[in-house]
Protein backbone atom coordinates (compact mmCIF):
# COMPACT_ATOMS: atom_id res chain seq x y z
CA UNK A 1 0.00 0.00 0.00
CA UNK A 2 1.24 3.49 -0.79
CA UNK A 3 1.67 5.62 2.30
CA UNK A 4 -0.50 8.69 2.46
CA UNK A 5 1.76 11.69 1.75
CA UNK A 6 1.88 14.85 3.79
CA UNK A 7 0.20 17.79 2.10
CA UNK A 8 -1.37 21.12 2.90
CA UNK A 9 -3.95 23.27 1.18
CA UNK A 10 -3.15 26.93 0.56
CA UNK A 11 -6.20 29.10 0.01
CA UNK A 12 -6.08 32.81 -0.68
CA UNK A 13 -9.26 34.69 -1.48
CA UNK A 14 -7.59 37.77 -2.92
CA UNK A 15 -6.68 35.85 -6.12
CA UNK A 16 -4.92 37.68 -8.92
CA UNK A 17 -6.95 40.81 -9.51
CA UNK A 18 -7.35 43.81 -7.23
CA UNK A 19 -8.90 47.23 -7.52
CA UNK A 20 -6.33 50.03 -7.60
CA UNK A 21 -7.34 53.23 -5.89
CA UNK A 22 -7.23 56.47 -7.80
CA UNK A 23 -6.21 59.79 -6.28
CA UNK A 24 -8.68 62.66 -6.52
CA UNK A 25 -8.18 65.03 -9.44
CA UNK A 26 -9.13 68.18 -7.60
CA UNK A 27 -12.89 68.30 -7.89
CA UNK A 28 -14.47 70.15 -4.96
CA UNK A 29 -17.42 67.80 -4.65
CA UNK A 30 -17.01 64.18 -5.63
CA UNK A 31 -19.83 61.67 -5.68
CA UNK A 32 -20.06 59.33 -2.73
CA UNK A 33 -19.29 55.62 -2.95
CA UNK A 34 -21.57 53.04 -1.38
CA UNK A 35 -19.53 50.00 -0.30
CA UNK A 36 -20.80 46.45 0.13
CA UNK A 37 -18.51 43.60 1.20
CA UNK A 38 -19.27 40.03 2.15
CA UNK A 39 -18.66 36.34 1.63
CA UNK A 40 -19.92 33.99 -1.06
CA UNK A 41 -18.89 30.82 -2.92
CA UNK A 42 -15.95 30.17 -0.62
CA UNK A 43 -14.43 33.59 -1.22
CA UNK A 44 -15.17 37.27 -0.67
CA UNK A 45 -17.02 39.87 -2.69
CA UNK A 46 -16.76 43.63 -2.98
CA UNK A 47 -19.23 46.03 -4.59
CA UNK A 48 -18.66 49.76 -5.08
CA UNK A 49 -21.50 51.97 -6.31
CA UNK A 50 -20.86 55.61 -7.22
CA UNK A 51 -23.81 57.78 -6.16
CA UNK A 52 -24.30 61.51 -6.57
CA UNK A 53 -25.50 61.72 -2.98
CA UNK A 54 -25.39 59.34 -0.05
CA UNK A 55 -28.14 56.74 0.13
CA UNK A 56 -30.81 56.65 2.78
CA UNK A 57 -30.41 53.70 5.19
CA UNK A 58 -33.49 51.92 3.82
CA UNK A 59 -32.19 52.00 0.24
CA UNK A 60 -28.75 50.88 1.31
CA UNK A 61 -30.18 47.97 3.29
CA UNK A 62 -32.44 46.92 0.41
CA UNK A 63 -29.67 47.00 -2.22
CA UNK A 64 -27.25 45.23 0.10
CA UNK A 65 -29.80 42.48 0.72
CA UNK A 66 -30.43 42.17 -3.02
CA UNK A 67 -26.71 41.79 -3.74
CA UNK A 68 -26.32 39.08 -1.12
CA UNK A 69 -29.51 37.38 -2.28
CA UNK A 70 -28.34 37.20 -5.89
CA UNK A 71 -25.04 35.64 -4.85
CA UNK A 72 -26.70 33.24 -2.40
CA UNK A 73 -29.08 32.09 -5.15
CA UNK A 74 -26.17 31.42 -7.51
CA UNK A 75 -24.32 29.45 -4.86
CA UNK A 76 -27.37 27.42 -3.79
CA UNK A 77 -27.96 26.41 -7.40
CA UNK A 78 -24.42 25.79 -8.66
CA UNK A 79 -22.25 24.86 -5.68
CA UNK A 80 -20.70 21.41 -5.72
CA UNK A 81 -19.98 21.80 -1.98
CA UNK A 82 -23.61 22.23 -0.90
CA UNK A 83 -25.32 18.82 -1.01
CA UNK A 84 -28.75 20.37 -1.61
CA UNK A 85 -27.72 22.50 -4.60
CA UNK A 86 -29.14 21.76 -8.04
CA UNK A 87 -25.69 20.82 -9.25
CA UNK A 88 -25.04 18.40 -6.40
CA UNK A 89 -28.40 16.72 -6.97
CA UNK A 90 -27.65 16.45 -10.69
CA UNK A 91 -24.29 14.87 -9.86
CA UNK A 92 -25.93 12.31 -7.58
CA UNK A 93 -28.49 11.44 -10.25
CA UNK A 94 -26.88 8.24 -11.58
CA UNK A 95 -29.22 7.82 -14.53
CA UNK A 96 -29.42 8.96 -18.13
CA UNK A 97 -32.90 10.41 -17.64
CA UNK A 98 -33.44 14.16 -18.22
CA UNK A 99 -32.93 16.22 -15.06
CA UNK A 100 -34.80 19.50 -14.63
CA UNK A 101 -32.79 22.55 -13.53
CA UNK A 102 -33.61 26.22 -13.10
CA UNK A 103 -33.27 28.63 -16.01
CA UNK A 104 -30.14 30.11 -14.40
CA UNK A 105 -28.33 26.79 -14.01
CA UNK A 106 -29.35 25.74 -17.51
CA UNK A 107 -27.97 28.97 -18.98
CA UNK A 108 -24.64 28.62 -17.16
CA UNK A 109 -24.32 25.04 -18.35
CA UNK A 110 -25.16 26.08 -21.91
CA UNK A 111 -22.52 28.82 -21.83
CA UNK A 112 -19.95 26.46 -20.33
CA UNK A 113 -20.52 23.82 -23.01
CA UNK A 114 -20.27 26.48 -25.72
CA UNK A 115 -16.92 27.63 -24.31
CA UNK A 116 -15.82 23.99 -24.12
CA UNK A 117 -16.48 23.59 -27.83
CA UNK A 118 -14.65 26.83 -28.63
CA UNK A 119 -11.56 25.74 -26.66
CA UNK A 120 -11.38 22.12 -27.77
CA UNK A 121 -12.41 20.88 -24.34
CA UNK A 122 -9.76 22.82 -22.41
CA UNK A 123 -12.67 24.10 -20.36
CA UNK A 124 -14.67 21.06 -19.32
CA UNK A 125 -17.13 21.24 -16.44
CA UNK A 126 -17.27 17.43 -16.26
CA UNK A 127 -13.74 17.46 -14.80
CA UNK A 128 -15.23 17.53 -11.28
CA UNK A 129 -14.21 14.00 -10.17
CA UNK A 130 -10.62 14.69 -11.22
CA UNK A 131 -10.64 17.96 -9.27
CA UNK A 132 -11.85 16.03 -6.23
CA UNK A 133 -9.21 13.33 -6.67
CA UNK A 134 -6.49 15.98 -6.46
CA UNK A 135 -7.96 17.44 -3.27
CA UNK A 136 -9.54 20.60 -4.68
CA UNK A 137 -13.16 19.55 -4.13
CA UNK A 138 -15.40 18.89 -1.14
CA UNK A 139 -13.63 15.67 -0.08
CA UNK A 140 -10.12 15.07 1.16
CA UNK A 141 -8.08 12.79 -1.14
CA UNK A 142 -6.86 9.46 0.15
CA UNK A 143 -3.62 9.64 -1.81
CA UNK A 144 -1.57 12.25 -3.64
CA UNK A 145 -0.88 11.94 -6.42
CA UNK A 146 -3.88 9.74 -7.26
CA UNK A 147 -2.82 6.40 -8.69
CA UNK A 148 -2.93 5.83 -12.43
CA UNK A 149 -5.81 3.34 -12.25
CA UNK A 150 -8.03 5.83 -10.42
CA UNK A 151 -7.19 8.64 -12.83
CA UNK A 152 -7.89 6.35 -15.77
CA UNK A 153 -11.30 5.37 -14.39
CA UNK A 154 -12.23 8.96 -13.66
CA UNK A 155 -11.08 10.21 -17.06
CA UNK A 156 -13.33 7.65 -18.75
CA UNK A 157 -16.32 9.55 -17.30
CA UNK A 158 -15.09 13.02 -18.35
CA UNK A 159 -16.24 14.77 -21.50
CA UNK A 160 -18.42 17.83 -22.05
CA UNK A 161 -20.02 16.15 -25.07
CA UNK A 162 -21.62 13.64 -22.65
CA UNK A 163 -24.17 16.24 -21.53
CA UNK A 164 -27.29 16.90 -23.61
CA UNK A 165 -29.41 20.03 -23.19
CA UNK A 166 -33.11 20.51 -23.80
CA UNK A 167 -33.84 24.25 -23.75
CA UNK A 168 -37.59 23.78 -24.05
CA UNK A 169 -37.84 21.50 -21.00
CA UNK A 170 -34.86 23.14 -19.21
CA UNK A 171 -33.28 19.75 -18.60
CA UNK A 172 -29.79 18.29 -18.59
CA UNK A 173 -29.19 14.67 -19.55
CA UNK A 174 -26.10 12.57 -18.95
CA UNK A 175 -25.17 10.04 -21.59
CA UNK A 176 -22.84 8.56 -18.95
CA UNK A 177 -24.62 8.10 -15.60
CA UNK A 178 -21.30 8.38 -13.69
CA UNK A 179 -20.60 11.87 -15.03
CA UNK A 180 -20.28 14.72 -12.51
CA UNK A 181 -19.93 18.45 -13.07
CA UNK A 182 -18.05 21.29 -11.39
CA UNK A 183 -19.17 24.80 -12.41
CA UNK A 184 -16.60 26.68 -10.34
CA UNK A 185 -14.82 27.88 -13.49
CA UNK A 186 -17.89 29.89 -14.51
CA UNK A 187 -20.20 30.26 -11.49
CA UNK A 188 -18.40 33.21 -9.89
CA UNK A 189 -18.34 35.06 -13.18
CA UNK A 190 -22.06 34.39 -13.60
CA UNK A 191 -22.71 35.68 -10.08
CA UNK A 192 -20.83 38.88 -10.89
CA UNK A 193 -22.94 39.35 -14.02
CA UNK A 194 -26.13 38.81 -12.04
CA UNK A 195 -25.17 41.38 -9.40
CA UNK A 196 -24.34 43.86 -12.17
CA UNK A 197 -27.76 43.21 -13.72
CA UNK A 198 -29.45 43.77 -10.35
CA UNK A 199 -27.65 47.10 -9.88
CA UNK A 200 -28.62 48.18 -13.38
CA UNK A 201 -32.21 47.25 -12.54
CA UNK A 202 -31.89 49.56 -9.54
CA UNK A 203 -31.04 52.37 -11.95
CA UNK A 204 -27.30 52.40 -11.18
CA UNK A 205 -24.82 52.98 -14.01
CA UNK A 206 -21.50 53.51 -12.18
CA UNK A 207 -20.34 50.54 -10.17
CA UNK A 208 -17.70 47.83 -9.79
CA UNK A 209 -18.57 44.26 -8.75
CA UNK A 210 -15.86 41.78 -7.73
CA UNK A 211 -16.22 38.19 -6.55
CA UNK A 212 -13.02 36.27 -5.86
CA UNK A 213 -11.09 38.33 -8.41
CA UNK A 214 -13.72 38.23 -11.18
CA UNK A 215 -14.90 41.74 -12.04
CA UNK A 216 -17.51 43.79 -13.87
CA UNK A 217 -16.94 47.55 -14.14
CA UNK A 218 -19.76 49.81 -15.28
CA UNK A 219 -19.48 53.48 -16.19
CA UNK A 220 -16.88 55.65 -14.47
CA UNK A 221 -15.37 55.63 -11.00
CA UNK A 222 -15.66 58.30 -8.31
CA UNK A 223 -13.17 60.53 -10.11
CA UNK A 224 -15.01 60.32 -13.42
CA UNK A 225 -12.48 57.97 -15.01
CA UNK A 226 -12.59 54.32 -16.04
CA UNK A 227 -12.19 51.97 -13.11
CA UNK A 228 -8.51 51.11 -12.61
CA UNK A 229 -8.09 47.38 -12.07
CA UNK A 230 -4.71 46.04 -11.02
CA UNK A 231 -3.44 42.68 -12.21
CA UNK A 232 -1.21 41.14 -9.58
CA UNK A 233 2.29 40.01 -10.50
CA UNK A 234 2.39 36.25 -9.73
CA UNK A 235 5.82 36.21 -8.11
CA UNK A 236 7.32 36.08 -4.64
CA UNK A 237 7.77 39.86 -4.67
CA UNK A 238 4.15 40.45 -5.68
CA UNK A 239 3.10 43.92 -6.70
CA UNK A 240 1.05 45.10 -9.65
CA UNK A 241 2.00 43.83 -13.10
CA UNK A 242 -0.38 46.06 -15.05
CA UNK A 243 -3.26 48.41 -14.44
CA UNK A 244 -6.21 48.12 -16.79
CA UNK A 245 -8.72 50.95 -17.29
CA UNK A 246 -12.05 49.12 -17.34
CA UNK A 247 -15.49 50.48 -18.17
CA UNK A 248 -18.58 48.53 -19.24
CA UNK A 249 -16.55 45.35 -19.50
CA UNK A 250 -15.73 42.27 -17.43
CA UNK A 251 -12.37 40.83 -16.43
CA UNK A 252 -11.31 37.49 -14.93
CA UNK A 253 -7.99 35.89 -14.07
CA UNK A 254 -6.89 32.28 -13.68
CA UNK A 255 -3.51 31.42 -12.16
CA UNK A 256 -1.39 28.54 -10.98
CA UNK A 257 -0.26 29.59 -7.52
CA UNK A 258 -3.00 30.91 -5.24
CA UNK A 259 -4.81 27.59 -4.73
CA UNK A 260 -2.35 24.71 -4.60
CA UNK A 261 -1.64 21.38 -2.96
CA UNK A 262 1.71 20.36 -1.59
CA UNK A 263 2.92 16.78 -1.49
CA UNK A 264 6.43 15.37 -1.32
CA UNK A 265 7.82 18.91 -1.37
CA UNK A 266 6.07 19.76 -4.62
CA UNK A 267 3.24 22.20 -5.29
CA UNK A 268 0.54 21.44 -7.85
CA UNK A 269 -2.07 23.82 -9.26
CA UNK A 270 -5.83 23.49 -8.78
CA UNK A 271 -6.30 23.82 -12.55
CA UNK A 272 -6.75 20.29 -13.91
CA UNK A 273 -6.13 19.44 -17.54
CA UNK A 274 -9.18 17.34 -18.51
CA UNK A 275 -7.19 15.61 -21.27
CA UNK A 276 -4.47 14.28 -18.95
CA UNK A 277 -6.19 14.19 -15.56
CA UNK A 278 -3.19 16.01 -14.04
CA UNK A 279 -2.75 19.56 -12.79
CA UNK A 280 -1.33 21.87 -15.44
CA UNK A 281 2.46 21.78 -15.65
CA UNK A 282 3.76 24.60 -17.78
CA UNK A 283 5.19 28.08 -17.32
CA UNK A 284 1.97 30.07 -17.61
CA UNK A 285 1.63 31.63 -14.18
CA UNK A 286 -1.59 33.54 -14.83
CA UNK A 287 -3.87 34.66 -17.64
CA UNK A 288 -6.34 37.54 -17.57
CA UNK A 289 -9.25 37.83 -20.01
CA UNK A 290 -11.47 40.84 -20.72
CA UNK A 291 -14.89 40.22 -22.26
CA UNK A 292 -18.38 41.65 -22.39
CA UNK A 293 -19.65 39.14 -19.82
CA UNK A 294 -17.83 37.98 -16.71
CA UNK A 295 -19.05 34.39 -17.09
CA UNK A 296 -17.31 34.30 -20.49
CA UNK A 297 -14.12 35.92 -19.19
CA UNK A 298 -14.11 33.48 -16.26
CA UNK A 299 -14.47 30.38 -18.41
CA UNK A 300 -11.98 31.52 -21.05
CA UNK A 301 -9.35 32.35 -18.43
CA UNK A 302 -9.56 28.80 -17.10
CA UNK A 303 -9.39 27.31 -20.60
CA UNK A 304 -6.36 29.38 -21.58
CA UNK A 305 -4.63 28.46 -18.31
CA UNK A 306 -5.13 24.79 -19.23
CA UNK A 307 -3.81 25.30 -22.77
CA UNK A 308 -0.65 27.06 -21.60
CA UNK A 309 1.46 29.94 -22.87
CA UNK A 310 1.93 28.84 -26.48
CA UNK A 311 -1.29 27.05 -27.40
CA UNK A 312 -3.43 29.36 -25.30
CA UNK A 313 -1.89 32.51 -26.73
CA UNK A 314 -2.27 31.20 -30.28
CA UNK A 315 -5.96 30.39 -29.75
CA UNK A 316 -6.71 33.73 -28.07
CA UNK A 317 -4.97 35.63 -30.87
CA UNK A 318 -6.80 33.64 -33.54
CA UNK A 319 -10.19 34.23 -31.92
CA UNK A 320 -9.54 37.91 -31.18
CA UNK A 321 -9.87 37.47 -27.41
CA UNK A 322 -8.42 40.16 -25.15
CA UNK A 323 -5.98 38.21 -22.98
CA UNK A 324 -2.81 38.91 -21.02
CA UNK A 325 -0.49 35.94 -20.40
CA UNK A 326 2.01 36.18 -17.54
CA UNK A 327 4.71 33.58 -18.16
CA UNK A 328 7.17 32.48 -15.47
CA UNK A 329 10.63 32.15 -16.98
CA UNK A 330 13.18 29.58 -15.79
CA UNK A 331 14.79 32.13 -13.47
CA UNK A 332 11.45 33.03 -11.89
CA UNK A 333 10.95 36.35 -13.64
CA UNK A 334 7.56 37.14 -15.13
CA UNK A 335 7.17 38.08 -18.79
CA UNK A 336 3.90 39.54 -20.08
CA UNK A 337 2.46 38.63 -23.48
CA UNK A 338 -0.70 40.49 -24.49
CA UNK A 339 -2.88 39.67 -27.46
CA UNK A 340 -3.57 42.48 -29.92
CA UNK A 341 -7.13 42.77 -28.59
CA UNK A 342 -5.83 43.26 -25.05
CA UNK A 343 -3.34 45.91 -26.15
CA UNK A 344 -6.12 47.87 -27.85
CA UNK A 345 -7.83 48.33 -24.49
CA UNK A 346 -5.11 50.79 -23.49
CA UNK A 347 -3.64 48.96 -20.53
CA UNK A 348 -0.55 50.47 -19.00
CA UNK A 349 2.14 49.43 -16.56
CA UNK A 350 1.54 49.92 -12.85
CA UNK A 351 4.09 50.71 -10.19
Amino acid sequence: MTARPTFRLLLQTALLVGVVSCAPIGADLEPTVEVFDGLTMGTSYSVRVVAETGWEPDRRARVGARIQGVLDATESAMSHYQPTSELSRFNRNRTTEPFYVSRETFEVMRLALDLSAQTGGALDVTVGPLVNAWGFGPDEPMQLPPNADLLGRLRSHVGFEKIELDPVASTLRKTDPELECDLSAVAKGYGVDQVAAALADEGETRFMVEVGGEIVASGLNQQGRPWRIGIERPSADGGIEQVVPLSDRAMATSGDYHIVREFDGRFVSHTINPHTGWPVEHQLAAVTVIADECVVADGLATALEVLGPEEGYALASERGWAALFLVRDDDGTITAHATAAFELLGSYNGN
